[in-house]
C-alpha cells in the first residue's frame, strides 16, 4: 500500500512539474513575442503620423505659395491699374493731329474758357481756351471779344478791341487735347482815361464757327477803364500771345 501511494505522489509531482514548464514556455513567448512586435507597430504608427504630417505640411505650405504668387503677380502690379485702360486708351482714341483740327472746329462742349488777370500788370488779361475732349480741334484765329456794361439791355454800344493784321496761313488755330490756346488782351495799352462803365468782358472762343449764344460772360470788376483796347492772337504761351497783342492795330 505504501507503495502504490508513492507512485501515485510522484505521478502528481511530474504532472505538476509539466504545468510548470508549459506556463513558463507560454510566458516566455509573450515575452519574446509581444515585446519585440511592440516596437514594430510602434514605429509603423510613427512613420504614418510622420508621413501624415509632412503631407499636411507640404499641402498648407503649397497653398501659401499659391497665394503669394496669386497677391504678387495678379493686378496689384501687374492689372489694369498701372498698364490697363486708363493709361493708354484716352491717347489712343483721340485723334491729336493738326491736319484734323483744320478739318473739325472745336465744339462748346469740348471747351472751358478762363479770364484772369496776366501778372505783373495793371490792364492786361489772359484768356483761356482748353480743349477738354478727346481730339484735336481748330479755333479762328483769335476770340471773338467785346467789352461792355452787364446790365446793359442794348450791347450795339459794346467796344471791341483791335486785333493784329495781315492775317493767313493755316485755316485755324489747333488746340490739341489737354492743351490750352491763349490769347491776351490789354484794356488800357496806353494808361490813360478811359471809359469807366464797362465791367464785362464778352468771349466767344471761335467767332468763325459758333453761334453769338455761346459767348460767355466774365465780370471784370470795379474801378476798370478802358481805351483803345487791343487783343492778340492765339498763341500756346502767355508770352507769345503778349507779343501778339503788342502787334494789334498794325498793319
Amino acid at each position: 500500500m505504501r507503495k502504490i501511494r508513492t507512485r501515485k505522489h510522484t505521478a502528481a509531482l511530474g504532472a505538476v512539474t509539466a504545468v510548470l514548464a508549459l506556463s513558463l514556455t507560454a510566458c516566455g513567448g509573450d515575452d519574446t513575442g509581444t515585446k519585440s512586435a511592440g516596437p514594430a507597430a510602434a514605429a509603423s504608427t510613427d512613420s504614418k503620423s510622420t508621413d501624415a504630417s509632412k503631407t499636411t505640411d507640404d499641402s498648407k505650405s503649397g497653398a501659401t505659395a499659391q497665394n503669394t504668387g496669386t497677391t504678387k503677380t495678379g493686378t496689384s502690379k501687374t492689372g489694369t491699374s498701372k498698364t490697363g485702360t486708363s493709361g493708354g486708351t484716352a491717347n489712343a482714341g483721340g485723334n491729336t493731329s493738326d491736319s484734323y483740327a483744320y478739318k473739325h472746329p472745336c465744339k462748346s462742349s469740348d471747351l472751358s474758357v478762363r479770364v484772369y488777370p496776366r501778372e505783373g500788370s495793371a490792364t492786361q488779361h489772359v484768356i483761356e481756351i482748353n480743349n477738354t475732349g478727346a481730339n484735336s480741334c481748330g479755333l479762328s484765329y483769335f476770340p471773338r471779344v467785346s467789352l461792355g456794361a452787364a446790365k446793359a439791355s442794348d450791347h450795339s454800344g459794346d467796344i471791341t478791341p483791335a486785333v493784329p493784321g495781315g492775317l493767313g496761313g493755316a485755316p485755324a488755330y489747333p488746340v490739341k487735347p489737354k492743351t490750352a490756346a491763349i490769347a491776351v488782351i490789354d484794356l488800357n495799352p496806353s494808361g490813360k482815361n478811359g471809359v469807366t462803365w464797362v465791367d464785362e468782358m464778352n468771349v466767344l472762343p471761335d467767332g468763325d464757327h459758333m453761334a453769338n449764344a455761346e459767348t460767355q460772360n466774365f465780370p471784370l470788376g470795379p474801378d476798370v477803364k478802358v481805351g483803345d483796347p487791343k487783343l492778340g492772337l492765339y498763341r500756346s504761351t502767355v508770352a507769345d500771345a503778349v507779343s501778339s497783342m503788342q502787334s494789334a492795330g498794325k498793319s
